[in-house]
């Protein structure tokens, strides 16, 4: 039974995006591993953009400066 976990900003996809992540991700795994696509189990957690650091400095910031 796979399981993926997909971590993402809050503030970046709609919901028919996310279920076309499930889907694909889900479509990867039968297709490439051979696994069962009614087994698989795939879970999206959405980071709020303060609560995720890149090189030192929070998501939000980085957002603020153009990076």
């Amino acid at each position: 039974m796979p399981f993926v976990n997909i971590k993402i900003t809050k503030d970046g996809a709609t919901a028919d995006q996310k279920a076309r992540l499930i889907s694909g991700v889900t479509g990867l795994l039968r297709d490439i591993l051979g696994k069962n696509p009614q087994t698989t189990v795939v879970v999206i957690d959405e980071v709020d953009t303060d609560n995720w650091g890149i090189g030192g400095e929070t998501v939000t910031e980085r957002r603020r400066q153009g990076k």
